[in-house]
């Protein structure tokens, strides 16, 4: 089970740099005040899970992410039993150590995890702000400073793995896209130190890679993508190596797409 724990209520630490597109930093301080869960969405990249650690630390609070899958249990978010130099000892799984201590519990694309795993979240959810740990028989009460986070990508979906309308009603959501170009050009330089000329032609192949209808990419180019090729050019590595290897071989397994994709980053770069 992937999971880690990022302490958000460090003083010393410092605050993620995100670069807020409308306003929702105040909606997520808001629904933490109310004490009521948060459900992000958009697509891969586009600064969502960026978005929590900042929110994490500007709230003073630890953060608890669990990247969802297709084996995740309920037991991995709950706890289990483990045997310890003989004696079976319980573990709290990231969930229960969040209601029990305080914090944020971050479930990444939640719609990866089973059915029956998110059923768990329910009593969380609602109201009752309640945990039931069957094994232990404890009913815990989450605490005010506790928070329920989920993310999906509801471009990316098939009808297997949907996020059933009666578990969505039980969040306030937020809707995430890729920044405008101007944000966008701003968030790469600052991630980078690449030059601002470098950047804006970035942000223009992004622009036009998620432009395309004729290519069949499951996603476009994030973000965290155009990041990544600036960090490359920022080092001294050529463009040809820096953007194949960053943009487009991760955009497709596919040789005629990622020439084609190529090709539009050509014109660009050397426009």
């Amino acid at each position: 089970m992937n999971s880690s724990l990022q302490l958000g209520d460090d003083p010393t630490a410092q605050t993620p740099f995100y670069q807020p597109q409308a306003e929702e930093v105040t909606l997520f301080e808001h629904a933490y005040r109310h004490q009521l869960p948060v459900l992000l969405k958009g697509p891969t990249g586009c600064g969502k899970t960026r978005f929590i650690r900042h929110m994490a630390t500007k709230l003073g609070l630890p953060l608890y992410t669990v990247a969802c899958h297709d084996d995740l249990t309920a037991a991995d978010l709950v706890g289990r039993h483990l045997l310890q130099e003989g004696d079976t000892v319980w573990n709290d799984g990231p969930l229960t150590r969040a209601v029990r201590e305080g914090g944020i519990c971050y479930l990444d694309e939640v719609v990866e995890a089973r059915k029956d795993t998110t059923v768990v979240l329910h009593p969380l959810s609602d109201d009752r702000r309640e945990l039931p740990i069957e094994r232990t028989g404890e009913l815990l009460k989450a605490p005010d400073n506790f928070m329920l986070v989920v993310s999906y990508n509801p471009g990316y979906q098939n009808v297997f793995k949907g996020m059933k309308p009666s578990t969505r009603q039980r969040f306030v959501a937020m809707r995430f896209n890729f920044p405008t170009p101007a944000l966008e050009q701003k968030i790469v330089i600052k991630e980078s130190g690449v030059a601002p000329a470098i950047a804006q032609q970035l942000v223009e192949i992004a622009q036009a890679l998620r432009r395309l209808q004729d290519h069949d990419l499951e996603e476009s180019v994030s973000t965290r993508l155009l990041v990544y090729c600036a960090s490359l050019l920022n080092s001294g590595l050529p463009w040809q190596i820096a953007c194949r290897a960053a943009i487009a071989e991760p955009l497709s397994d596919d040789e005629d797409t990622v020439t084609a994709l190529m090709d539009v980053i050509t014109a660009i770069m050397d426009g």
